[in-house]
């Protein structure tokens, strides 16, 4: 049966606030060896509440670069560069090695640690940082991005952020939908937004402060765009019929957007500082799911002109479309990567809805997942994952697979569902 690509933005599924778990569930073939010695706690103070050497161990085995030792297979413990035998770790065949240790000081905690290169016995990174209470599991998180980045020699994506729609209940009435903003590993999850009424595709301002999301208030789609900081919000487009589908161009100082008030669903491109509206698109289909290239010069956006749902591209100041897809029947919901090579996007593979990356220099598509109803792909700041939302056990999870389709994964909830989430940018 046909599943119209329109209905994809009206399906709202959801999840309580529990914080989200990672479990790796494709291959490591390839991962560089690296062992993350659980940090230890010097002086007299109060330790922290988790490891912070278990975090960053964590975030290096879920980004599936790094195979990381269990600490059974430890034979020592180190927290410092110093007490390490590097011959222990050479027999256990780590190529890497990562020690530190976390001093309580009053309200604030001071965290120290290094890189080793266990083959040259040498030390590759060695920092001190202070953090409160509050920000320990972020200081982990840039260890592991400093770490990533010392090896991999690209920027980690670790310290960053997810947003994502929530829901719970089966009716109307005692429905709770959310819009949720959680750290890149699932914790932390604060809501942003809450309604009875639909919530739906949250993007990501550039820098990071701000969301545009669609509410249906009053039984109306209006897209909004709400401070995450200080919760300030702005309507920003309420016009007759639909009001969906944000996406904020590269510089901040616009959104593109799907408004069907001249008629049929076209995209629009917003100035969010003079207001102008510019019609992008114009044409009878619908065109819809703008994603903007990250030069800022072109759109991608899915349109049925040719019959079925494909991926077409324009010039962002407007223009006449070229078809981007022809793998497949049914290509939906593109997003382009952090370097504008490639298009992550849904497609209709073997009987589900997958996720592909099509290749914009040669048209090529490699389908990367395997599930029935894949949905709503969003690329890491380092291009690295790409984030989605599934079905699994009848409700809706996030999962993430590398861009090379080698590491899967499942970010899953004690209960509930969760759909459309979007990966914050890399704000330094």
């Amino acid at each position: 049966m046909k599943r119209p690509f329109t209905i994809l933005l009206l399906m709202l599924l959801a999840a309580p606030a529990w914080s989200l778990t990672i479990q790796i569930t494709g291959g490591t073939e390839g991962a560089l060896p690296i062992a993350v010695v659980p940090f230890g706690t010097a002086g007299s103070g109060e330790a922290p509440m988790f490891n912070l050497g278990e975090i960053v161990a964590s975030d290096l085995k879920r980004c599936g670069r790094f195979r990381t030792l269990d600490e059974k297979d430890m034979v020592a413990k180190p927290n410092v560069g110093t007490q390490v035998d590097f011959k222990d770790w050479r027999a256990l065949k780590q190529d890497y090695l990562v020690v530190g240790q976390v001093t309580p000081s009053g309200d604030s905690y001071q965290v120290r640690f290094e890189l080793l290169d266990v083959n040259k016995g040498q030390q590759l990174l060695g920092y001190n940082m202070t953090s409160n209470a509050r920000d320990l599991r972020s200081t982990a998180h840039q260890i592991a991005d400093m770490i990533y980045e010392k090896i991999i020699g690209e920027p980690g994506s670790f310290n960053t952020r997810v947003a994502y729609i929530t829901a719970k209940g089966e009716t109307t009435v005692n429905s709770q939908i959310a819009l949720q903003v959680s750290d890149s590993d699932g914790f932390n999850p604060q809501t942003i937004v809450s309604s009875h009424d639909p919530l739906m595709s949250p993007a990501w301002s550039p820098d990071g402060r701000r969301i545009a999301y669609v509410s249906f208030e009053l039984d109306q789609p209006s897209i909004y765009v709400q401070d995450v900081f200080t919760g300030k919000r702005t309507k920003v487009a309420s016009y007759r019929g639909i009001n969906s589908a944000p996406a904020w161009s590269p510089d901040g100082k616009k959104l593109a957007m799907t408004l069907s008030k001249d008629g049929n669903p076209d995209i629009y491109v917003y100035d969010l500082d003079g207001g102008g509206l510019n019609r992008i698109t114009n044409h009878f289909s619908i065109d819809t799911e703008a994603s903007w290239s990250p030069d800022g010069h072109k759109l991608a956006f899915t349109s049925d002109r040719g019959g079925k749902p494909q991926i077409y591209e324009v010039s962002a100041g407007g223009g006449e479309p070229r078809r981007v897809t022809f793998e497949g029947s049914y290509n939906a919901r593109a997003s382009y990567s952090p370097n504008g090579k490639s298009l992550a996007l849904v497609t209709q593979s073997s009987g589900g809805y997958r996720i592909g990356l099509v290749d914009l220099a040669n048209g090529s598509m490699q389908v990367l997942t395997d599930g029935r109803v894949d949905e709503s792909p969003s690329f890491a700041p380092n291009g690295s994952m790409i984030i989605y939302a599934t079905k699994e056990g009848g409700k809706g999870v996030l999962a993430a697979v590398s861009v090379d389709g080698r590491v899967k994964q499942r970010l899953s909830v004690q209960a509930g569902d969760v759909r459309e989430p979007d990966w914050a940018p890399n704000v330094k």
